[in-house]
């Protein structure tokens, strides 16, 4: 018996020390999250993301997204997108592969029937506590039950050439402003693949030849506009931007947002349109069908 009790000991701290052991390697190599763990699975990798809406699902009813349909995790916790109808936004939170999205902020614009119910049900799928699951370029965001959903496919940064870039920002130096009030919505431009720039100055058409070497754009001789008289505003507008695209211009393109500086640090600011925006009138190279330009 006393040569027994030293053995018996010896196996029990033996068994204590395994114990503790696998404890810690539990603890500090673990990525679990289930209960009783000490870990918790690294968080979606979704800030500073674009998405395409592809379906929603609620109540087990799955619909498909209308042209349009997308959105954006930005870095400081906000969601903002748009439903193929209106623009919303939202607070989210994400930890490990669960997302919260706070009460959305929507627009009320009017829209046709079959976007509105597609909108209502983004808008029932897309919000509350959601389980993530990226599987590479899809993420899936659905409700515990499963019944309810949002489908995203990543969206690819848009084109410099060929897209229709509505202005919408002047900048100086580091300060970014708003179009000034009462300027309209008209401006914009579209870089072609022929070598041209053309678009709207706020009033006007215009038509230039363009150049892009490297991150440069350079606007190249004068520009032949139209000789529409606008209000105060517009014109204002107009001139400035007329200014700022006379000669070589340092460009940024960030998926979905143009920023054109010169070398003084002046610029504008500009978003790719909506593919939904030519229904209202506008054409493909963003002139409004207005008669050609003339020399200017």
């Amino acid at each position: 018996m006393q040569t027994q009790t030293p053995r018996t000991l010896a196996s029990a701290a033996s068994a204590a020390a395994l114990a503790l052991l696998l404890a810690a390697c539990g603890t500090e190599g673990g990525t679990g999250s289930g209960p009783g763990s000490d870990t918790v699975s690294p968080d979606l990798p979704v800030a500073g993301t674009h998405w395409t809406i592809g379906a929603v699902t609620v109540d087990g009813r799955r619909s498909a997204a209308p042209d349009g349909a997308r959105v954006e995790f930005t870095k400081d916790g906000r969601v903002r997108g748009n439903s193929g109808c209106n623009t919303f936004g939202a607070t989210v939170a994400v930890r490990g592969e669960n997302v919260t999205v706070g009460p959305q902020e929507v627009t009320e614009m009017g829209c046709p029937a079959d976007r509105q119910r597609f909108e209502a049900e983004l808008m029932k799928a897309f919000t509350g506590p959601l389980r993530g699951k990226l599987a590479g370029e899809a993420l899936t965001l659905a409700s515990a039950d499963g019944r309810a959903g949002v489908e995203l496919a990543a969206e690819a940064d848009v084109p410099l050439r060929g897209t229709t870039w509505k202005i919408d920002g002047l900048v100086s130096g580091d300060t970014a402003s708003s179009l000034p009030a009462g300027s309209g919505d008209k401006a914009r431009l579209v870089l072609g693949a022929d070598g041209r720039v053309t678009g709207n100055l706020g009033c006007n058409n215009f038509s230039a030849t363009a150049r892009v070497e490297g991150k440069t754009l350079t606007v190249e001789g004068p520009a032949a506009t139209t000789r529409m008289i606008c209000t105060g505003p517009q014109m204002r507008l107009e001139t400035k931007l007329y200014e700022l695209l006379d000669g070589p211009l340092t460009y940024r393109l960030e998926h979905r947002t143009l920023t054109l500086v010169n070398p003084a640090g002046e610029g504008l600011n500009a978003k790719a349109a909506d593919a939904q925006a030519g229904a209202t009138g506008g054409t493909s190279d963003g002139t409004d069908g207005q008669a050609p330009p003339a020399s200017r």
